[in-house]
């Protein structure tokens, strides 16, 4: 079972557009079985193109949130002053005192978490005087297992200014190759996430062979270059696909020239063609879509990418 990776140094080159049609050749060129993992946890959206039916839904809780609890808390104040998110927030009202003459008001607070504002590093649990804050793990999104007509697919969904995106991709990556060792599948294809950082690591470690999307502008050759050398630190063997090539062959050829002196092989220039509009238009794999120059290109990719 082998797993390849497709990604990006930055975000809209078209991996997913990549990705969905590898995973419709898989079955539509060969006798060969795939499951499909879209890594892109943050902001996924291969399963507009795949139609999944979920099948196996489950919370994911990667962090932990503090809480205060209002019997022991004594309103001191300890833990806003300590708070360098400012996730712990006051309220002030005035609270008349019965009995006895003249009335007067007694200034009250009440402290509370702001969850979108907390991050959970618990200094405030430390901090509190009477142990009224203590440390819960939250739900930060959900994982899914789905059928597709291309065969099973792994995904999953952050939830609103969520953290820990790598650990929920690592999540998704397990569960892919479970599945696909169970079913004695042939490939993982995973639709990985853009930039360098920890989502992206986590998509890449382990992977039998990596396919670098980019486009031929100044900020796609440039993190072109660092997702590349994050491949190459982890010793992936790593592929070049330049997608609408042919907007500034300037650049396509400056691509060409940096891929040639890393010994890094460019498989595939896709040339820009509305039809690719049409066919995400229509929620359908570009290759399903129409025969055009960019499905023979994205086939002759993939024909290439199962020898890397």
């Amino acid at each position: 079972m082998k797993q390849i990776v497709i990604i990006s140094g930055k975000g809209g080159t078209g991996k997913t557009i990549v990705t969905a049609s590898f995973a419709s050749l898989v079955r539509a060129t060969s006798s060969c079985e795939a499951v499909m993992a879209d890594c892109d946890v943050d902001a996924a959206d291969l399963h507009i193109l795949l139609h999944p039916s979920v099948k196996e839904k489950h919370e994911f809780k990667g962090g932990k949130m503090a809480v205060i609890d209002k019997e022991k808390c004594t309103e001191c104040g300890k833990c806003a002053e300590v708070c360098r998110f400012e996730a712990i927030k006051e309220i002030r009202s005035e609270k008349k005192a019965r009995g006895g003459y003249p009335q007067f008001s007694i200034p009250k607070s009440v402290f509370y978490i702001e969850s979108l504002s907390c991050e959970g590093c618990g200094v405030c649990s430390y901090i509190c005087p009477e142990k009224a804050i203590r440390m819960e793990e939250k739900i930060s999104g959900e994982w899914y297992i789905s059928e597709t007509k291309y065969g099973p697919f792994v995904h999953a969904k952050m939830g609103i200014a969520e953290e820990n995106s790598g650990k929920l991709v690592t999540v998704v990556r397990e569960n892919a190759k479970t599945v696909a060792e169970r079913e004695s599948f042939d490939y993982v294809i995973i639709d990985g996430p853009p930039g360098i950082g920890c989502p992206a690591i986590a998509s890449l470690s382990g992977v039998n062979s990596a396919l670098v999307v980019t486009e031929p502008s100044v900020s796609g050759i440039h993190d072109m270059e660092r997702i590349i050398e994050v491949a190459g630190h982890f010793g992936i063997p790593t592929v070049v696909c330049i997608n609408k090539y042919d907007l500034n062959i300037k650049n396509t050829k400056a691509i060409e020239k940096y891929c040639q002196s890393s010994n890094i092989s460019v498989i595939g220039k896709i040339p820009f063609d509305e039809i690719v509009i049409k066919a995400l238009t229509n929620k359908m794999p570009v290759v399903e879509y129409s025969d055009s120059q960019v499905t023979k290109e994205i086939k002759s990719m993939w024909e290439k990418i199962k020898e890397v």
